[in-house]
């Protein structure tokens, strides 16, 4: 199987780290996470990779090379102007087959192959990576009726949501309704599947998983790295 990552984005949320570094350089413990993304790819059994890139690509080349040095073989597709995360995949040549895409900026010990054979087994279009993220609300909610009588009175509740992970795994037949040349996110993507009557699948993950896009959460990747590590590269 072929994997797309996608690590082209400015990373504005992280400046001003990413001023000087793209987002995927930026390191956690003691390698930048698209090192370790790309190590547990390698470890999935998954050696094709293409990097979607954008934002000082050239620093990201330099650093990946042809792969050769982390077990797998590396392409590049270089994007002029920004295209969301979905527009990209536009420009990658021999997406034929079922494959991968996912953040370049992502801390997580999701089950790849699992992934895989669950969206194999559904016979779905996309599967979209999943996980229960709880939001707690530190107020009083009322529920009140049209008459403002107060029905219910909820303390502090804590909604339960499914979110996604920023990891995919697509049919080459996807490809079809993704616009050439301008901005496409992978949202838009999965909204255009469902309009049209295709099937989109969930794949929850039940351990760990964490979206590097703010401070504070670059801060938590550096205090999990290594209980995180471990279990990613084995």
């Amino acid at each position: 199987m072929r994997a797309v990552i996608l690590a082209g984005g400015k990373g504005t949320r992280l400046a001003p780290y990413t001023t000087v570094l793209p987002k995927p350089l930026m390191p956690v413990g003691e390698m930048p996470i698209l090192e370790l993304l790309i190590r547990s790819l390698a470890r999935a059994g998954i050696t094709r990779i293409s990097l979607a890139t954008g934002y000082l690509s050239s620093l990201i080349m330099a650093f990946f090379g042809d792969g050769a040095a982390f077990g797998v073989d590396i392409e590049y597709s270089l994007e002029d102007v920004p295209l969301g995360t979905a527009g990209p995949l536009r420009l990658i040549g021999g997406l034929d087959e079922t494959f991968l895409v996912m953040n370049g900026d992502l801390l997580t010990d999701l089950d790849l192959a699992a992934m895989i054979d669950a969206h194999r087994r559904t016979g779905a279009v996309a599967t979209v990576g999943t996980y229960r993220r709880d939001l707690r609300i530190d107020l009083g909610v009322i529920e009140a009726d049209e008459e403002h009588r107060v029905r219910r009175y909820i303390e502090k509740p804590t909604h339960h949501f499914l979110v996604s992970m920023g990891v995919y795994v697509l049919e080459p037949a996807v490809l079809e309704r993704i616009p050439e040349g301008t901005r496409f996110d992978l949202p838009d993507l999965i909204g255009s599947l469902l309009e049209a009557g295709q099937e989109v699948g969930s794949f929850e993950h039940p351990g760990y998983w964490l979206d590097i896009g703010r401070p504070e959460d670059y801060e938590q990747a550096q205090a999990d790295v290594e209980l995180i590590k471990g279990r990613v590269l084995g």
